[in-house]
């Protein structure tokens, strides 16, 4: 397993890279399925605009305006955020890159470092406004095609999301929230796909409303999207060995996998980013010596071959499905029959309705799934009807 890029870098290639340790390799993947995610919606996006499905908007903008104080005041404090936690890992780079997670999430930071570059950013920003600053602000009118709005549909799902999917672990996790409040909300660790989806969709949803776009050729446009992304984000928890894998598998390889590494059907995730497990022996003078004893089903992996063919399947259905809202109908069928299969194989808390049980993802999946379904009829009757 690789933790960070600097695990990676080293492995694969020999060489020592300190500074990409504070690169994890959950989030760098993340990052990756957000712009590959962003890449796939623009282009949906540009087509549906060329089939005339989606029509460009005007919108008043103020141009010629000094900096205003409430904007140097913004530049500074990030310009201080930014500065107190920089200055103070220059300073302290070898313990910051043992423990990058630790030194982001501390309160300690260089208050010289900080006002520095606070400074600095105030005047940035106030140069900037000069040099566009007519002798009378004026307001003009720009035009704006859907495809532009996506950079900021991605920074409001990314915020969303993580938002969601931190407060779906921990209801799904109450006593561990309970016992650590303030870390369970500050760590990095612990988010639930559902949560970051379900809120991600609501929030730009609000969004593209608000700024004219019709809503189920938004949705339509993002369901592909929405797919790849979730496959490239599970590479990134199948690579740092995140904790979301299945449960023990102890049962031989199949004939019909002899082809397959062993590490395809059963996977003991050494080295992994929680440090879970057994003692790795003559693992010595690092903090990720764990492995899982006995080794689990890598569901990460399998999740990650899924969703990238069922990514291919909504790509092609695309043109073919006309009747809006449907393919995105298409997409919550398609991720509730995907989730619910894989859950049977992983590791997740379990609720209990009487003897039977089941975990959260299964119950949301299930309703998407019947959300899907009901939205395939209702999007088709609505389009008849019109």
């Amino acid at each position: 397993m690789y933790p960070s890029l600097y695990y990676a870098i080293k492995d694969l290639f020999g060489l020592n890279i300190p500074f990409l340790k504070m690169i994890q390799s959950f989030g760098f993947f993340v990052a990756i399925a957000f712009l590959v995610g962003a890449y796939f919606w623009t282009k949906e996006l540009k087509r549906k605009e060329q089939l005339g499905l989606l029509s460009t908007t005007t919108e008043k903008v103020l141009i010629g305006q000094k900096a205003t104080i409430a904007e140097l005041i913004t530049s500074g404090i990030l310009g201080f955020l930014i500065g107190y936690k920089l200055f103070y890992v220059a300073f302290n780079f070898t313990a910051f890159t043992e423990n990058t997670q630790g030194f982001l999430l501390s309160p300690k930071g260089n208050f010289i470092g900080g006002l520095a570059l606070a400074a600095i950013s105030a005047y940035l920003k106030y140069r900037e406004k000069e040099k566009t600053k007519l002798p009378e602000p004026k307001w003009i009118e720009e035009t704006l095609h859907p495809y532009q709005q996506v950079g900021n549909l991605t920074l409001i799902a990314a915020f969303a999301g993580l938002l969601g999917a931190k407060i779906f672990h921990n209801l799904e996790n109450w006593d561990d929230f309970m016992a650590d409040p303030v870390g369970s909300l500050l760590s990095f660790s612990g988010l639930t796909m559902y949560g970051g989806l379900i809120c991600a969709t609501i929030a730009c949803v609000y969004y593209g409303k608000k700024k004219g776009i019709t809503v189920t050729h938004l949705i339509d446009s993002a369901a592909p999207s929405l797919m790849l992304s979730y496959s490239v984000g599970r590479i990134g928890c199948q690579v740092a060995g995140d904790g979301d894998w299945g449960i023990n598998n102890i049962a031989p390889k199949p004939g019909w996998l002899s082809w397959a590494p062993d590490w395809v059907w059963s996977y003991d995730y050494a080295h992994n980013v929680n440090s879970i497990g057994e003692p790795i022996a003559n693992c010595f003078g690092e903090r990720y010596c764990n492995h899982l004893v006995p080794p689990v089903f890598p569901t990460p992996f399998y999740e990650t071959l899924m969703c990238l063919f069922l990514f291919l399947v909504l790509w092609n259905m695309r043109k073919r499905i006309t009747t809006p809202g449907v393919l995105f109908s298409v997409y919550l069928i398609l991720n509730g029959i995907e989730r619910f299969t894989i859950e049977h194989i992983r590791v997740n808390t379990l609720y209990h309705i009487g003897d039977f049980g089941f975990t959260q993802a299964q119950l949301i999946s299930t309703l998407l799934f019947f959300t899907g379904i009901i939205g395939v009829f209702y999007f088709r009757k609505k389009a008849k009807v019109q």
